[in-house]
């Protein structure tokens, strides 16, 4: 009988960041981004970089733990082997060899109880570090998110959140100001609307990150984005 609830006790553990090198080097990778991308003079811009790095840290200091889901994917997907292919070629390449280690760990989703018209087959989102996991924290939210060709991802906006992607394959317009190519960062400060549209030629993997307050971090279930009424 004891040795029995001893079994079950051992099953039952935690496992912690510190367990999965790989995880750990995925996160590193994403800090050494948020390091030395360029913030083009923008204060508001740098100090969310800072933000991003000091909340790795402290996920990293914690002994976080970590809490597989069910891996998934979403017919989006498809264009996942060619959009870490074109990474691969960018200045992006370290953070992309990153996320080849622990993709068939991912839990791809949509986020939505009912997917907005045109994005079943465009779009999905994984989360690498957050309060649906793996990583488990309130720290940050930190994951990719893929669009297929020609993607139009609709007007959002986002309470209290300060959200920032980093292009790593593809390119990407947002509300038609300027081309985000490989190696740059959108910055999107709390209730700035957005609207995000896609090359017709390539898919774009994106790097995304969000930071604010740990309540409203903690209240981010398996939600990427809130449209505005």
């Amino acid at each position: 009988m004891l040795d029995n609830q001893k079994d079950d006790e051992t099953v039952s553990s935690p496992q912690f960041l510190s367990d999965y090198p790989d995880w750990g080097y995925l996160l590193r990778e994403l800090y050494e981004a948020y390091r030395f991308l360029s913030s083009g003079g923008s204060d508001k811009i740098r100090a969310h970089q800072r933000a991003v790095r000091e909340a790795i840290g402290r996920v990293n200091k914690s002994k976080a733990v970590i809490d597989f889901g069910v891996p998934a994917q979403k017919p989006v997907t498809a264009h996942l082997k060619r959009a870490l292919d074109e990474g691969r070629l960018e200045r992006t390449a370290p953070l992309i060899r990153a996320i080849e280690s622990v993709q068939t760990q991912l839990t791809w989703q949509y986020g939505y109880e009912k997917v907005p018209r045109g994005l079943g087959k465009s779009y999905a989102y994984a989360e690498f570090c957050g309060p649906n996991g793996p990583v488990l924290t309130t720290e940050v939210i930190l994951g990719l998110v893929l669009f297929a060709p020609g993607c139009i991802y609709p007007s959002h906006a986002h309470s209290g959140i300060s959200e920032s992607y980093i292009c790593l394959s593809g390119a990407v317009s947002e509300n038609h100001q300027g081309v985000y190519a490989p190696g740059s960062m959108i910055f999107n400060p709390p209730e700035h609307t957005h609207r995000i549209t896609v090359s017709k030629l390539e898919p774009a993997l994106l790097a995304y990150a969000w930071t604010g307050p740990q309540d409203k971090l903690a209240s981010q279930k398996m939600v990427f984005s809130r449209k505005r009424s």
